[in-house]
């Protein structure tokens, strides 16, 4: 059981960071709507994200790992409220786009940890998608603004 808990730790982690990458891959080719919908399938990460918090004790993850994935639910959570539901135009207020950076990179960064209980093959690719999703989250933003 804890490979299996390992594996779907680093699919979710490799899942987002794709997924990321693909959002800000749209955002550089002026596809803001078509990004916008992409990005939404972030919130079904929510569901695997639960079950490994709540598996975690069973398994005898550290203290770490919770908030690991506490980090990204929490990042979720803000995510769903300031671009889905009240649709803050926050990106044009500097302190706000700083704490939303912060915490977006705090918790993708998370689940590196995550997906190193999935072995090193796992680690390595979760390490080489966090990297070119980091790299593309600047550039987008210096050309886009957003």
């Amino acid at each position: 059981m804890p490979e299996r808990m390992g594996l779907l730790g680093a699919i979710v982690a490799v899942s987002l960071y794709s997924l990321y990458i693909l959002l800000f891959v749209f955002r550089l080719l002026d596809q803001v709507r078509a990004g916008h919908w992409i990005a939404s399938l972030q919130f079904l990460a929510a569901i695997p994200l639960v079950y490994l918090l709540l598996k975690g004790p069973q398994l005898g993850r550290p203290g770490i790992y919770y908030l690991q994935i506490g980090l990204m639910l929490v990042f979720l959570l803000v995510e769903l409220l300031l671009d889905y539901i009240y649709l803050v135009n926050f990106r044009q207020v500097r302190w706000m786009v700083i704490s939303y950076v912060v915490l977006f990179f705090a918790a993708t960064g998370g689940l590196l940890g995550v997906a190193a209980y999935a072995g090193r093959t796992w680690t390595m690719a979760a390490v080489i998608l966090y990297l070119i999703m980091a790299v593309l989250a600047f550039v987008q933003r210096a050309l886009t603004g957003m």
